[in-house]
């Protein structure tokens, strides 16, 4: 295997850490947003894009994952295909709570009412990255997918 080769097969190890670690940082940034709309009116609209932009981030990620991604583990990993199935329950559980979280955004509900969404969210968010991690981290060094990082793994 050459070296260009190599460097591209351990790179989804590397892509999946990088898009974890900057959704983890958009959620940080969201919650900051509405901690700043308690006291200011104006930051309505900023959370409002911070929101949406966590949001779809999140759910492009997912997707990704669901279509590109994990078919193409599942068919050079056989034996992890109960772990992607049960990855792609997380999946679905997170939409669920996202979607929750942009009709709140969407009314403009209290601060108090948004942070308890995104707690929710946190706490199945970052199990889901932890667990998907320990359980793909090593088959991603040694996968052989050619696609666009973008696409299966969501721009960030």
């Amino acid at each position: 295997m050459g070296e260009g080769e190599k460097t591209r097969l351990v790179a989804w190890s590397n892509e999946l850490r990088r898009v974890h670690n900057r959704l983890r940082e958009a959620l940080a940034v969201t919650r900051d947003a509405i901690a700043a709309g308690e006291s200011a009116e104006s930051a309505t609209r900023d959370l409002l894009l911070f929101c949406h932009g966590f949001c779809a981030a999140l759910s492009a990620h997912h997707v990704g994952e669901d279509r590109e991604l994990f078919p193409a583990i599942a068919e050079q990993h056989p034996e992890l295909r109960e772990t992607l199935r049960y990855l792609q329950q997380d999946h679905s559980m997170i939409e669920h709570l996202v979607t929750g979280l942009q009709a709140a955004a969407d009314r403009a509900a209290p601060p108090a009412e948004l942070d308890r969404h995104l707690d929710g969210l946190a706490a199945i968010m970052e199990s889901h990255f932890r667990y998907e991690e320990r359980q793909l981290l090593s088959v991603l060094e040694t996968l052989a997918l050619d696609a666009d990082p973008d696409v299966v793994l969501g721009p960030l």
